[in-house]
């Protein structure tokens, strides 16, 4: 693991830095992929899933009796649990619905704001590694509470051709439409254009490997919305003298096992903190079923000690963690400060687990950065704020002067006319 010790602040951007990935050659590839879905639909999603997923499918579609089939593969332990989760992220989704009022700005000119669902979704949730069935419940849970009409899923099939059956619980729970198996950037294109059955969307959610992120961002520049841009997940812990040892070490590990590529960073005021957890991060690391994926993140990783702790919530802040954890003691003062991040961990007992799971809050958030400039998926991004207005003759005699001046200073006559016509018209 990288230690850092007091670094000065004009070391800090390069401190903040991600790693860098050389994706010139990936583009063309995602772009190539995405023309041949655009071109030939079902055939090209198919041939690629015989491709990179190994699996010869007769059709796309996940049909009733595969998600009954699921039901009874889940045991009712888990399932019990997915409920608890999906109760959890409904109740604190349902609190962001949001209520417009009318204001009047002048005597006769009322506006207001309307919230309207995205008719038509997509949601990717990739299987690999770690078929990401909570990412179902955190994707589709705030599109049904949104009153998305139609919430598409795609996701990769296994080499027997079946989806994850906790995905499939899951979906089912959470009030997904329709579910195709198709992964990759092939799943990205055909939610994006629309093929013979997969529907094409407005606007696309969920994580995935770099492929998938690049899929989303050449689809984004003329076909579809997406969510945001991301890259590999991050976690970045504050620490003080008081931290819990274990519990840091289990946060960054936790993160660490994501996949090669992710990054974990720690910031404390205490050399100690800095060896003992280098120390746990060692001894927990063995215990790992994914420890050769955990290792190979951790050389992505930072330990940074720092002079106090504001230095540590500025860099931090810097840093903009898609997770942040605080485990000092004073932490409601610290949490105060924070500026960027998408998710933030109070206290000892808050890991990051919590939030990934089933506390409620939604872990699709922004990563690489991209914390300064963007909020993690709720409910708002289901929907667009349309805005009214509504002009009496009182609002015409309140406003009309002001627009035609400032049309005839635009020299947009027609803009000016447009208004003009309406005065007379309350002058005669």
């Amino acid at each position: 693991m990288n230690i850092i010790r007091f670094p000065e602040r004009s070391e800090w951007a390069k401190i903040v830095e991600r790693p860098h990935l050389d994706v010139s050659q990936l583009n063309d590839i995602v772009a190539s992929v995405l023309a041949d879905v655009k071109k030939r639909g079902d055939d090209a999603v198919k041939g690629y899933e015989l491709k990179f997923d190994h699996v010869d499918l007769p059709t796309l579609a996940v049909s009733e009796e595969e998600m009954n089939e699921a039901e009874q593969l889940v045991s009712p332990e888990l399932k019990a649990a997915i409920q608890v989760a999906h109760y959890n992220i409904k109740a604190f989704h349902e609190s962001q619905q949001f209520k417009g009022k009318k204001v009047e700005t002048q005597p006769g000119v009322v506006c207001w704001q309307k919230s309207v669902a995205i008719e038509k979704v997509g949601l990717y949730i990739p299987g690999g590694t770690a078929p990401l069935f909570s990412t179902v419940l955190m994707l589709a849970t705030p599109a049904k509470i949104a009153g998305c009409k139609e919430i598409v899923l795609c996701t990769p099939p296994g080499r027997d051709g079946k989806v994850n059956p906790a995905i499939l619980v899951a979906a089912r729970i959470a009030g997904v439409s329709k579910i195709f198996k198709a992964g990759g950037v092939q799943a990205i294109g055909a939610m994006a254009y629309g093929t013979q059955s997969v529907p094409k969307v407005y606007k696309i959610f969920g994580p995935g490997n770099q492929y998938v992120m690049a899929a989303k961002q050449q689809v984004s520049l003329h076909d579809v919305a997406i969510d945001m841009p991301a890259g590999p997940s991050e976690v970045c812990v504050i620490a003080d003298q008081h931290a819990n040892i274990e519990f840091v070490a289990a946060d960054l590990l936790s993160q660490a096992e994501h996949g090669i590529d992710s990054q974990v960073f720690l910031i404390t005021t205490s050399e100690q903190v800095i060896l003992d957890v280098q120390a746990e991060v060692n001894r927990q690391l063995d215990m790992l079923p994914r420890k050769e994926m955990a290792a190979k993140s951790l050389d992505n990783s930072r330990l940074v000690l720092v002079k106090n702790m504001q230095d540590a919530i500025d860099l931090s802040n810097a840093y903009a963690p898609e997770h942040l954890i605080l485990q000092v003691k004073n932490y409601n003062k610290l949490a105060s400060q924070v500026v960027n991040a998408g998710s933030v961990f109070l206290g000892e007992y808050a890991c990051e687990s919590a939030g990934d799971y089933a506390s409620g809050t939604n872990h699709t958030l922004p990563t690489h950065g991209y914390a300064t400039a963007y909020s993690g998926v709720n409910l708002d991004s289901y929907c667009r704020k349309i805005t009214f207005q509504h002009l009496s003759e009182d609002g015409i005699r309140s406003i009309g002067r002001a627009v035609e001046l400032m049309a005839e200073a635009e020299q947009l006559d027609a803009h000016k006319n447009a208004m003009s016509v309406r005065i007379r018209s309350i002058e005669k």
